[in-house]
């Protein structure tokens, strides 16, 4: 699914939130706290928009992109240049040794992997002790008077919009139905805390359809 849509990704991600996406992003690489010379994992990378995020505030850090889906990163290094490195990954089996990240950032990743519990504990494994993780993500919203706004945008517009676009309404069709399936902001904390990262918060956007989670790992 992501293959067929890799090539007119970033443009449905632009036009589905306004452009939002890429304020968001750069608030998720401030999260992170990156220091000169530090080692980020931008996992689920897509074509590598939270990566390229990351070079721009912290030019000296390594930064890593990596994706299960390879036309996913063709289309991000044909298309950017940047990031300059980038590493086919399983989210449940990392290829990386234990503590090799001071950072670890994703975008829309979490509610499409088919083991939740394992893809955060391999996150934590692979961060250093102190190290930073955040992640942005579709939420589902709470109910308010938006609601019916908001659910004729996700279940109508952005399937229309997918079509047109990339040709793949099914692709546009599973973002809602995985959003309204996915937990609740506060449900996926407690899920991260779970998992064994300390000091773990969120932050609601895009009149609550999207939350920044972030935490630390201690021990």
């Amino acid at each position: 699914m992501f293959t067929g849509i890799a090539a007119r990704y970033d443009l449905m991600n632009r036009l589905m939130t306004a452009g939002q996406d890429v304020r968001w992003r750069k608030w998720v690489i401030q999260r992170a706290q990156l220091q000169r010379g530090q080692r980020l994992l931008d996992l689920g990378a897509g074509t590598g928009d939270l990566a390229r995020a990351a070079r721009a505030q912290c030019p000296s850090c390594f930064v890593l992109a990596a994706d299960f889906t390879y036309e996913m990163m063709r289309v991000g290094k044909v298309k950017h240049g940047e990031p300059r490195l980038w590493c086919a990954s399983d989210a449940l089996a990392l290829p990386f040794a234990d503590e090799a990240f001071d950072a670890l950032v994703s975008g829309f990743l979490l509610r499409n992997v088919v083991g939740l519990d394992a893809a955060l504990r391999e996150q934590l494994r692979v961060l250093k002790r102190g190290g930073r993780w955040v992640a942005l993500d579709t939420t589902r919203p709470q109910k308010n008077f938006l609601t019916p706004a908001i659910e004729f945008h996700l279940r109508t517009i952005i399937p229309t919009l997918g079509k047109l676009i990339t040709g793949h309404a099914d692709a546009y069709t599973y973002l809602p139905t995985t959003t309204a399936n996915f937990l609740s902001a506060p449900e996926l904390a407690a899920r991260v805390t779970q998992a064994g990262f300390a000091h773990v918060q969120f932050q609601r956007v895009m009149f609550g359809t999207i939350a920044i989670h972030w935490g630390i790992k201690v021990a």
